[in-house]
């Protein structure tokens, strides 16, 4: 089965994500696949608009870490030792790049979330143009408390210096109505309406010559782009690298090893885990 779908209705092509059974999350395939469908709908003439969702329960819900962390995955995320941050760093930054089709598609995107878009899943998201989700659903990169770094750091250009802290220090879920205040996001809508305001959208661009929406998609991105986005994705992928490599990391995959990543996840999440000292905390240290 292909972990992405594709379909083209009218003026607008439908990508959607396609690994319900685990949330969408990120394998190998996914990113290329994600990358090829951008491809394609840029290479349509007739295709004015891309609407990204994501089938089932859930938008995204990151990196597969029953693939990657708690068993041996492909072996590109975490290495035996000694590391090689360079062999790291090209994986990662493969990924990144395919994220970053949808950023430099010439056809708008429009991304819809609902349940879930964590960790690597707000990667992909934050790579869109405009993102409206329900206003119960989550987002988020809980990886930043051990294990990962925002490789596309769309965080800092979306929210600014402070919010993007405020996030990225905590490693905190929000949900869409939050998201939506913090200006992370377009909008936040209750469930039933999130299809029909994404649609309306849609079809409100489509009315609009492609020539048109390219030329206003270019200068915006690149006043991004003059501001660094580039080098500072660079810095983010290679402290990715290390995050999974320093000391807490390679314990928190052990970990994953010994308990199942749910665990080690939910040790991760509720700050109830030392990873420094690979031992649970007490109560006087928390």
């Amino acid at each position: 089965m292909p972990t992405v779908l594709y379909e083209k209705d009218g003026r607008i092509a439908r990508i959607t994500l396609n690994r319900p059974e685990v949330m969408n999350a990120i394998n190998d395939e996914l990113p290329r696949e994600l990358a090829d469908a951008v491809a394609r709908a840029n290479r349509d003439p007739d295709v004015r608009v891309i609407m990204l969702s994501g089938q089932g329960r859930a938008f995204c819900a990151g990196y597969d870490l029953t693939y990657y962390a708690e068993a041996n995955g492909s072996g590109n995320i975490t290495q035996e030792m000694p590391w090689d941050p360079m062999q790291d760093y090209a994986f990662m930054k493969g990924n990144t790049e395919l994220f970053m089709s949808l950023w430099r598609s010439y056809r708008p995107v429009i991304c819809k979330i609902h349940g879930y878009a964590v960790a690597g899943g707000s990667d992909i998201a934050l790579c869109s143009d405009i993102i409206l989700m329900e206003d119960t659903a989550e987002i988020g990169y809980m990886p930043t408390r051990v294990w990962g770094c925002p490789t596309t750091a769309m965080w800092v250009y979306r929210l600014g210096a402070e919010r993007a802290k405020r996030m990225l220090l905590t490693g905190d879920r929000i949900s869409g109505s939050e998201a939506e205040r913090l200006g992370l996001i377009y909008r936040a809508v209750p469930a039933d309406a999130l299809d029909a305001e994404a649609e309306a959208l849609a079809q409100r661009m489509a009315t609009v010559p492609v020539n048109q929406l390219m030329m206003q998609k270019l200068v915006i991105n690149q006043a991004y782009e003059n501001m660094g986005l580039e080098t500072t994705q660079m810095m983010a992928t290679v402290f990715d690298g290390i995050t999974r490599h320093s000391p807490e990391g390679v314990n928190f995959k052990h970990r994953a090893e010994q308990v199942g990543w749910k665990q080690a996840v939910r040790e991760r999440d509720q700050g109830s885990y030392d990873w420094t000292k690979n031992q649970p905390f007490n109560g006087d240290e928390r």
